[in-house]
């Protein structure tokens, strides 16, 4: 089995739960609002991270982090884009077996036309009421399976 780590809306917060829940992951993915270059620092600590830019991150250091990545993780493929209003491609049709999302802070997976939609939810500083989460994706047997993780903050 191989687990892929999957964290967004940081804006400059790596919580040490994030970091505790992303411990034995092959591979990071961060889908945006990363609020700081220190957030990927910390997490490449753990394993190699694809990431995109947000709609909060701003300044020179975005130049780093394109708007949408392609991740290949042991022969699939996974779209990675901040906010899913902004996807302009047929996911299936390309060959994506998720499309991995941030930006609404509401964790949320589910499939659609065989292809896994999968927002970690929010792992930065606390909105409203709502949970602080991050997600696994899990690749085994040929398929991909993903777990939504709550923090204790």
């Amino acid at each position: 089995m191989h687990r892929v780590g999957v964290i967004s809306d940081t804006h400059r917060l790596i919580r040490p739960g994030a970091l505790e829940a992303m411990q034995g992951v092959e591979q990071i993915i961060h889908a945006g609002d990363i609020g700081w270059p220190a957030v990927i620092e910390e997490l490449q600590k753990i394993a190699p991270v694809t990431a995109v830019r947000g709609n909060v991150d701003a300044g020179d250091w975005v130049r780093n982090y394109p708007l949408t990545a392609v991740a290949e993780i042991h022969g699939f493929f996974f779209y990675v884009i901040h906010d899913i209003k902004n996807l302009d491609l047929d996911p299936r049709a390309a060959g994506f077996a998720a499309v991995i999302s941030g930006h609404s802070h509401t964790a949320k997976k589910e499939f659609h036309n065989g292809v896994l939609y999968f927002n970690p939810g929010s792992a930065g500083p606390r909105r409203f009421h709502m949970p602080v989460t991050v997600g696994i994706l899990l690749i085994q047997n040929g398929l991909v399976t993903s777990e939504i993780i709550q923090l204790d903050v």
